[in-house]
């Protein structure tokens, strides 16, 4: 068979990360339509994520392949797609993460299933990398990472802690029910936010549903996981001031975040688009060129293979509940779910991604965090 010059050019690019269209490896992509060469060489990494969510082409470990092509550079290759160079173009000026526009990421993605987050997390509903230092199940790594964060920030009963993208209020449960603190959380979800409320009713925890910028109060401690990421570059500097003026003088914050290695922030067209609208991932530098001062920089973790691990376990969950699932969500949902859980645990396989969790203290705070977990 004769081959078009769209696939002789995708196929000598996969080839260049190692890649055998209908190879034998893992990581090889089987292709069922020839039009994927064309969407792919068209629009890039937005064009491979829809032409799997088509149906277009499969790969029995996606992460793997996902994994390949960002260590062999071959993505830089694929940033094709106009709407994503205008979309890099004007993000400078333009604020996607404004008041206004903070709640899309809710509506799209927070808010779609409750029943999807139930079936899918942990038995407290945390949404964020796992601690698995000594856990074997998604359940006791996500309580042990609730427990590393909580010897952080050395809480004491009747400390005040504001969780800043709450999620489904697991977090300021744990803090409670073990060490009495009381708290408040904020997220910009209100499916979270009802949710939350029920599993934290009786307890001395609010739960509102706001944008970070509208808090008030003061607090002993301050905590954001998995929320960092929606915040973008242009509103650092601003929410890291927020969050400093609303802590005590002798305050401390731990921030949780995935981080992009290199020096451009982490833009994905696919992940904008079906995922995390106006996403950005904050590179090392632009945290510690924003965070300090106004804090001082008590400890920086990274995190390193726990997200793939974590990453596994909703994706296995995710499958394992599909029938179950399937009666609210189409083939191409599921597909697209695949694809996010995989193209993310390829992108900590390659450590272009990593998480971590870094504390920031007031000038007034003791001395340097310890993590003296054992």
């Amino acid at each position: 068979m004769l081959l078009s010059w769209t696939e002789r050019l995708g196929r000598g690019l996969l080839a260049r990360a190692g890649i055998t269209v209908n190879g034998d490896q893992p990581w090889d992509i089987r292709v069922h339509d020839r039009r994927f060469y064309r969407r792919v060489l068209a629009h890039g990494a937005l064009g491979l994520g829809e032409s799997y969510m088509d149906g277009l082409w499969d790969c029995d470990r996606l992460d793997l392949l996902v994994c390949r092509l960002l260590r062999s550079g071959l993505h830089r290759h694929g940033q094709r797609d106009p709407w994503f160079f205008l979309y890099r173009l004007v993000s400078p000026l333009i604020n996607h993460q404004s008041r206004r526009r903070s709640r899309t990421v809710g509506r799209r993605h927070y808010d779609i299933d409750p029943e999807l987050y139930r079936l899918m997390l942990d038995r407290e509903m945390i949404y964020s990398c796992g601690y698995w230092a000594r856990a074997r199940d998604l359940d006791t790594a996500q309580t042990d990472k609730l427990e590393l964060i909580a010897r952080k920030l050395e809480l004491r009963p009747g400390m005040r802690l504001l969780d800043i993208g709450c999620g489904w209020g697991g977090l300021l449960r744990h803090a409670h029910l073990t060490r009495g603190v009381e708290g408040v959380g904020i997220t910009i979800s209100r499916r979270q936010a009802e949710l939350a409320r029920q599993r934290c009713r009786g307890l001395p925890i609010r739960i509102l549903c706001q944008d970070y910028r509208d808090i008030q109060g003061q607090f002993d401690r301050a905590v954001s996981v998995g929320m960092f990421e929606h915040v973008g570059p242009g509103n650092y500097a601003a929410y890291m001031r927020i969050v400093h003026d609303h802590l005590v003088d002798d305050g401390r914050f731990l921030l949780h975040t995935i981080g992009v290695t290199g020096n451009r922030p982490g833009i994905d067209p696919w992940v904008i688009r079906y995922i995390f609208p106006n996403a950005v991932l904050p590179t090392a530098a632009s945290i510690c060129n924003t965070a300090c001062p106004p804090f001082l920089l008590a400890d920086w973790h990274n995190l390193g293979d726990d997200y793939i691990k974590t990453l596994a376990a909703w994706h296995h969950n995710f499958n394992q509940h599909w029938d179950t699932l399937s009666s609210r969500h189409d083939e191409r949902f599921r597909r697209m779910w695949n694809y996010f859980l995989l193209y993310f645990m390829g992108g900590f396989r390659a450590r272009h991604i990593q998480p971590w969790q870094i504390v920031l203290s007031k000038k007034n705070a003791p001395a340097p965090c310890s993590r003296h977990w054992r």
